[in-house]
């Protein structure tokens, strides 16, 4: 009887014993399989890491560009006709200006200490070494260690052309015009409007953007004619 039992149940044991763990084989086809996923997952997020980093990278010139343009355009807007005396002593023009570079007076300065001081501030936009700076005075009439304060708006700014709009809607390449430029003021035997600055058209060439153009209207500034040596 009892070796009838032992024979009976020799075939569940064995059976039990055949279901125990992965042969060698399927460990390694499961390997591969997981090696393969892995390494499509890797690429798969290194492509999603990779596109965020640009997308943050864009964003964040186009922010630092958006916040410089809407600094000039309020700058520009507030330009008054105040011509200065610079620390050689000479006059300049409220506004003056060639293909890179603006200077101008305006207003709107805040005052939020009361210091005393005028709330109108003479300030320079200019294109060096592939960078947007500006400049500003801390007087308007200098003395000759007058110093400006000068900090780099934008960077990768691979060209800049700037054209100036008189009222009569010629286009000059730098303000005041020179004697040339200037068209009489009678013409056809009726007097023109005295020569005034109405807009002025900067194209930046930005590393990453392209070319990029705007036209800022500029507050009423009388032109005159002068040269171009008068003007640097």
């Amino acid at each position: 009887m009892g070796i009838k039992l032992l024979q009976f149940y020799k075939k569940p044991i064995a059976l039990l014993h055949k279901q125990d763990g992965f042969t060698l084989l399927e460990l390694l086809i499961a390997l591969a399989i997981f090696a393969v996923i892995a390494v499509l997952a890797y690429g798969g997020l290194s492509v999603v890491l990779d596109v965020r980093a640009q997308t943050d990278l864009q964003a964040k010139t186009l922010a630092q560009l958006q916040l410089a343009l809407s600094l000039l355009a309020r700058d520009v807007e507030q330009a008054v006709n105040r011509p200065i005396r610079n620390k050689y002593g000479d006059t300049e023009s409220a506004f003056i200006g060639e293909p890179t570079f603006i200077e101008f007076t305006r207003a709107g300065w805040r005052n939020p200490t009361q210091s005393t001081r005028s709330t109108l501030q003479r300030v320079r936009y200019f294109w060096h070494e592939q960078q947007l700076w500006r400049s500003y005075w801390l007087v308007l009439d200098q003395a000759q260690d007058s110093q400006a304060e000068t900090g780099v708006l934008l960077t990768d700014i691979t060209n800049l052309q700037i054209r100036f709009l008189d009222n009569r809607l010629q286009w000059h390449e730098q303000w005041p015009p020179d004697a040339q430029a200037v068209v009489t003021q009678v013409e056809n035997g009726e007097k023109l409007d005295p020569l005034a600055l109405k807009a002025i058209e900067l194209v930046l060439t930005v590393k990453s953007w392209g070319k990029l153009t705007r036209l800022l209207r500029v507050a009423t500034i009388a032109g005159q004619t002068q040269t171009k040596q008068d003007v640097q």
